[in-house]
């Protein structure tokens, strides 16, 4: 709750703070952007061509067209998470004509890799992939029916849901690194759940969100009555 200081003639709320959920999210999509960006470093200098990279070199445009998108979409995102900016309709506005066209190619470029990428011997995530990634794509598409329609709130819920799954990467990474570390190198079964996993902490994260939002506007507006 906000603090209130009592002066003689004003009443002065200092707002909460409103930083630490979006540095969260920051820091959690530092870890595939860095691997994005190792990911380019290694296309623009012309690595030692691997079975595990071959696909990568054969047709750069999708995974570079992905890695720029996902790091936009990501890293910006965050910030739509810190409440007294989402208030402001101009950089609401402004960064949602940024997000959604990101978010778009990150969810195609995605699905796109997913379907035409001759992928190594021990992916079996490519139904994760696809389910995830359509989630995506259609929650992003739902959200922009809802803006159209003026329904705020649905907006909000969709646009939750897409970022969560965009950011999956990162919890998929704090996921992963404990089983290596404990465990050690993943069979093919114990990989494909491990990245399930990561979606879905993000997406049940982001239905606690949603649900939290509902509950404390619902009771705000009981206040108001």
């Amino acid at each position: 709750m906000p603090t209130e200081i009592i002066g003689a003639p004003t009443l002065v709320r200092l707002p909460r703070a409103q930083w630490p959920v979006p540095a969260g999210l920051i820091l959690l999509s530092l870890i595939p952007v860095i691997f994005g960006a190792l990911r380019l470093t290694e296309l623009t200098a012309g690595a030692t061509i691997t079975p595990q990279n071959a696909r990568f070199f054969a047709s750069p445009v999708p995974v570079v067209t992905h890695i720029a998108s996902v790091t936009v979409y990501s890293l910006l995102g965050a910030f739509q998470f810190v409440p007294s900016l989402r208030r402001r309709h101009g950089w609401h506005r402004i960064a949602g004509r940024i997000l959604i066209p990101a978010g778009l190619l990150a969810a195609l470029s995605g699905l796109w890799m997913s379907v035409f990428y001759a992928l190594p011997d021990g992916h079996t995530d490519v139904p994760l992939r696809l389910f995830f990634g359509t989630a995506m794509l259609v929650s992003i598409v739902l959200g922009l029916v809802a803006i159209w329609r003026r329904d705020f709130v649905r907006h909000s819920a969709w646009m939750t849901r897409a970022y969560a799954i965009a950011v999956g990467a990162g919890t998929q990474a704090l996921v992963s690194i404990p089983w290596l570390l404990l465990v050690g190198p993943t069979d093919v079964p114990t990989r494909a759940v491990l990245l399930g996993a990561g979606w879905v902490i993000n997406v049940a994260a982001a239905e606690y969100v949603i649900r939290r939002r509902s509950q404390l506007s619902a009771r705000a507006s009981r206040q108001a009555a």
